[in-house]
Formats: C-alpha cells, structure tokens, sequence
C-alpha cells in the first residue's frame, strides 16, 4: 500500500508550515487545460489546532505519495461546518484567475501581433509573478506553436482601463485552433517544491504504446461503457467550399456486416484531395462504437502509477459480462483516492475517445 503525506507550506516563503496534515477523504488530480483540483476533510478531533496552518488564498498544499508530489496547488476554502473541517484547493492555474492585468498590456509585453499563443501565456505569468507578493514559483514551458494571436488590423490588445483578468488572458490563448493545451504539475527540488506548466503545441501527449489497460489485469471495476449509434457511420460524404455542380465532395466508405448508417460533413475546402483525406479521417472516427469517459485503474506493471501523462493516447481492452472492446482514448485528467480506512486506493482517468467526431464544422442532414 503506498505511503501518502499531506503537506501545507505558505504560499511566499515556501516553508513547510505542516508536514503531516491529517486529512482524510481526499480526492485530488490534474486536468487539461484547467488547474485541477484537490478536496478533503480535516480529522475532526485533530482540527481545531491543526486550522491555523490552513489559511485560504495564501496556504499551499501538497499530497506527496511514496516520497514523490502528484499534486499542489492552493487552499482557496477551509470553512468549518459544525464539527466538520472541508478543505478546497486547486492547481497553480487557478491563481491568474485572481489576477489582473494593472499596467496594460502586460507592462508593455503587448499588443500582440501574430503573436505565438504560447508567449503570451508567458508573459501573462512573468507579468503576474513580478510584482509585489505575487511570485508562486512556476516555470512555464518554453514550448512554441505555429498558432498566432492578433494582426496588424486587430492586434491582440490588454488595455489599462479594462483591466482584463490574467486567467481569462490565458484561456483564450488555449482556445486558439490547432494552438496550444496545457496542464500543470509538482516535483522536489532541493527540498522545495517546484512548479510547473506544460505546454503542448498543437497539443499535450503521445500515442503510448508502452502501456494498456485491460480487464482482469489493471482494470479495477467494470467501465461504464457508452454504446451509442447516433454518431455511427461507415459512409461519410464530405462537400467542400462552393454551390452547384462545381461544389468539390468525396465519399469514403467500407462494408463492415452492419446495416449501412451515413454522415455528412460540411467543409470549407477547395481540394478534392483534402475532402477525401478529411471523410477518411471522419470515417474511421465514426466508425468506433464504444465511448468511455472515466476509467478505474490499478497502480500495475502494465501501467504503473505516474507513468502516463495529461494529453496521452492510452489502449484500452475491454473483457466484461456485457462488452468486449478495443481502443484508444485520450488521458484528459485523473483523480487520485488514497486508501482511506479499509478502503484501498482508486484512481479514475478521465477519457475521451481518441478518434472523435468532429463537431466543429458538420452540419445535420436534412
């Protein structure tokens, strides 16, 4: 059974203000593109000289698991509820979103012109840590995307008299098409905790074909699998940009044994090239059945705890009473229950499929 630590330290200096909390009931992981979260109780007979060391907005708090941290961030709520002591914290993330932009433009950082999303997101941290009291000790990646934000006709601008909230700031950066994810995390060093973002461009993860999860292996209790025909096609057609006979499609489509369901995709493109390789690509993602969202998992060789990453493709085989599945599915948080009485640990991926419909530019047939 692994050891778990519950540490809070205070949010300037970084001193261990207590090393042993005595926390119970938590539950605490990362997620992409936000700052994750972490929730729990203070043992109630331990609480009351235990509360002091818990201070919302300025205490850190960190859950270390066999001697490595897999999560900080910040106590945003400690309120007591008669004899009951409720912690809520999240992720470094969460603490631009307290955070205003008072000088403009970053201090002179902007306007943006095709600026890299990522840069901005840079400077919206360099710009919030710099000033008084406001310094977290976070590094944020030096990663680049081929995205941009701003032009010369409408630069990406943060005026003084908006006072634009650096939270926001940094979720329209993440929102840009085909720019950027992000995710967070924690890690010793030198006997202080470090803080991290990742950036991914155009996104976070990589295909693993290192690790699986499977049934009767790490799998710790039966999916609830989604088996919905709604999205399920072997036949897209695909129309591109234009009206009439000139108006560029493609078709792609496979016999499968199944009864034959369709789709069709509205586009913007011009290449009949493209139009094929897009209702491909539609096709196949179409083409899968079976939808997880959450996962229970088993610290196991197969896929060992801290081993897979926000933003990674993972393989999943299903052997159960009522299903028999295979696939990919993307890593899009998790959370982490350590054992609590004669509970053992769970942790839950949190999933969506890796060939998933687009949403973005297909219209209903008709």
């Amino acid at each position: 059974m692994p050891d778990y630590r519950y540490i809070a330290a205070h949010a300037l200096t970084g001193d261990v203000l207590h090393g042993y909390l005595p926390l119970t009931g938590v539950e605490c992981g990362p997620e992409l593109n936000g700052p994750g979260s972490l929730s729990a109780t203070l043992d109630p007979g331990l609480a009351r000289p235990i509360y002091e060391y818990l201070d919302p907005g300025n205490t850190l708090l960190y859950v270390e698991r066999d001697g490595r941290l897999v999560w900080g961030g910040i106590v945003w709520r400690a309120e007591p509820q008669g004899p009951v002591f409720p912690i809520e914290a999240a992720g470094f993330g969460s603490y631009p979103h307290r955070r205003h932009d008072l000088h403009g433009n970053l201090d002179g950082r902007g306007p943006y012109i095709e600026a890299d999303p990522c840069q901005v997101i840079r400077d919206a941290w360099e710009y919030l840590q710099e000033q008084p009291d406001g310094d977290l000790n976070v590094t944020v990646d030096d990663t680049k995307s081929k995205a941009t934000a701003g032009t010369s006709k409408t630069p990406y601008s943060l005026p003084k008299t908006e006072a634009r909230n650096l939270g926001e700031v940094i979720d329209e950066m993440a929102d840009i098409e085909d720019g950027l994810e992000w995710t967070e995390s924690v890690t010793w060093s030198d006997r202080r905790a470090s803080h991290r973002i990742h950036l991914g461009a155009p996104r976070l993860g990589r295909r693993r074909e290192d690790i699986t999860f499977t049934s009767g292996i790490n799998i710790a209790s039966a999916p609830q699998a989604i088996e919905d025909a709604d999205e399920f096609a072997q036949a897209v057609v695909a129309l591109g940009a234009g009206e009439g006979r000139k108006r560029p499609h493609a078709v792609d489509s496979v016999r499968d044994g199944r009864l034959r369901l369709e789709h069709r995709l509205e586009t913007n493109e011009k290449s009949v090239a493209k139009l094929r390789s897009r209702a491909r690509q539609q096709r196949l993602r179409r083409q899968v059945l079976t939808d997880l969202t959450e996962l229970d998992v088993r610290d196991h060789p197969a896929a060992p705890f801290g081993a897979w990453n926000i933003g990674d493709d993972v393989l999943v085989r299903l052997r159960e009473q009522h299903i028999s599945y295979e696939g990919w599915h993307r890593i899009t948080g998790w959370t982490l229950r350590p054992p609590n009485g004669s509970e053992a640990e769970r942790i839950t991926l949190n999933l969506e499929r890796t060939a998933k419909p687009e949403d973005a530019e297909e219209t209903e047939e008709p």
